[in-house]
């Protein structure tokens, strides 16, 4: 009696059938194409290994150590971006507002500088003031500071300076602005984790955008808020007034031109080629 073996792959499919005997001996055709069937079999495991690490790299997992050295730069800008837009926003020396320092015929003169979310004023000794200054100021002197949160977010007041009200619809679109540019810098950030821990370059578009809007967000929160600004010294004319942008605002027009930087540098390192290579093509050896 014969008996006919077959041999199947992993999915099932028929590779190649072997006969046998009574006694257990397997003919020669059977036995070769018994044999030829694991070969296929593996042949066809590794070409099944080939079309996977293919298509792998065809995603964009393939990131050389250049590729991920320029990406780490380039998170570097984009992440000092960053951290001048926190220590913008997180501190209220956006603008100072001072009388002239013998406005109340006193030893002493208030100066008052405010942010996005509380001001502050600071009685200073007119003899600390430099004597070819005429307002009073700078708010670095030492003196008797007392500050306090605006109530816009939860009351909805109007906050008053010197006799002046400001226009909380311009302070809370500036605040708004500069809060959505932070959130957009986060997911930013966590695309370029993404791309560095996962090795897909596919993710540098996404965070690309994220942080030039980021940076043309912060930088138009700062253009709200100079229109509040200019707001501010419009309401009133009984109180004369000298304004002048503080530290805080260098640091968010800082930001937001370092943000467009790197988020421009993120959208170079994603395309296919090398737009040097293209601009400057290099000559070739020969001539």
């Amino acid at each position: 009696m014969w008996s006919t073996v077959f041999v199947t792959d992993e999915e099932g499919r028929p590779v190649g059938s072997a006969m046998t005997g009574a006694g257990g001996g397997a003919v020669a055709g059977g036995g070769a194409q018994g044999m030829g069937g694991p070969s296929g079999m593996m042949g066809g495991r590794g070409t099944f290994g080939k079309n996977k690490r293919r298509r792998t790299t065809s995603t964009g997992h393939a990131m050389s150590e250049a590729q991920e050295g320029k990406i780490k730069l380039a998170f570097f800008v984009a992440i000092v971006g960053m951290v001048l837009t926190v220590l913008g926003v997180g501190t209220e020396f956006w603008v100072e507002l001072a009388p002239p320092k013998g406005f109340y015929n006193n030893q002493t003169c208030l100066t008052s500088h405010y942010g996005l979310w509380k001001s502050c004023t600071k009685t200073l000794w007119v003899s600390d003031i430099d004597p070819e200054r005429e307002s009073c100021g700078p708010a670095e002197l030492p003196g008797e500071s007392n500050c306090t949160y605006f109530k816009f977010f939860t009351t909805g007041e109007n906050a008053v300076m010197f006799q002046k009200t400001t226009k909380k619809n311009l302070n809370i679109a500036a605040a708004m602005l500069a809060l959505f540019s932070l959130f957009l810098m986060v997911m930013g950030a966590v695309c370029i984790t993404m791309s560095l821990s996962k090795e897909i370059i596919f993710f540098l578009k996404p965070a690309s955008v994220c942080f030039i809007l980021s940076g043309v967000l912060v930088l138009l929160s700062l253009m709200v808020f100079h229109q509040s600004v200019l707001a501010l010294l419009a309401s009133d004319h009984m109180v004369p007034l000298h304004h002048e942008l503080a530290w805080s605002v260098s640091c968010i027009g800082c930001a937001g031109a370092v943000l467009i930087v790197g988020g421009i540098l993120f959208l170079l390192l994603a395309l296919p080629y090398s737009p040097w290579q293209r601009c400057l093509p290099q000559k070739d050896s020969s001539s």
